[in-house]
């Protein structure tokens, strides 16, 4: 088995550029060390500008990975739009995909995003995956919550829901540990 995960984006590069890059924030490098530690091999890449994300520049380094049955693709935030569009372009079947606070919509206040976001996807994604989990939480924003509802009535799977958990990033969950997700990961 192999993990993937993608990390979201910030709202500017001053933001991305404070304090630690992206992938080495929140619960991704918990997450990879409790994931190593059981000998599952880990990509945890930091994808560039994130504050303005090219899915094309993402791509390159997202395809340096093996991506075969035996991988879990992780996708927090814009990662998760670029997993579900990367997978629906690519079509490789993989072994699970889960998504945080998954953010696909196009249009709206985060419009930077609007050409990372620029695919559609239809439940014919499901051949693609063997298991698939949304974690979302009640207290994050209304179109992230929708975001999470709107993918699991296409793709099914195992929804779940969270209290104070927000976009699932340290300031919200006051913690850098997410036993939850290793839990849906090594399960």
């Amino acid at each position: 088995m192999n993990c993937i995960i993608v990390h979201g984006s910030n709202l500017s590069e001053k933001e991305a550029k404070e304090g630690l890059p992206e992938n080495e924030r929140h619960w991704k490098p918990w997450l990879k060390k409790e994931l190593e530690k059981r000998g599952i091999k880990v990509s945890n890449e930091l994808y560039p500008k994130d504050w303005m994300p090219n899915y094309n520049d993402w791509k390159k380094i997202f395809e340096r990975n093996n991506i075969n049955e035996e991988t879990v693709l992780i996708g927090h935030s814009a990662g998760s739009a670029f997993v579900l569009r990367w997978l629906s372009e690519n079509k490789i079947k993989v072994n699970k995909v889960i998504l945080i606070a998954p953010y696909i919509t196009k249009g709206g206040k985060y419009s930077y995003l609007n050409k990372f976001n620029d695919f559609e996807f239809d439940s014919s994604l499901k051949r693609y995956f063997d298991r698939f989990v949304i974690f979302y939480a009640e207290d994050d924003d209304e179109d992230i919550i929708k975001n999470a509802k709107q993918i699991h009535k296409k793709l099914g799977g195992k929804l779940i829901n969270f209290k104070g958990k927000g976009h699932f990033i340290f300031e919200h969950m006051g913690t850098k540990e997410f036993p939850e997700l290793l839990k849906e990961i090594i399960s």
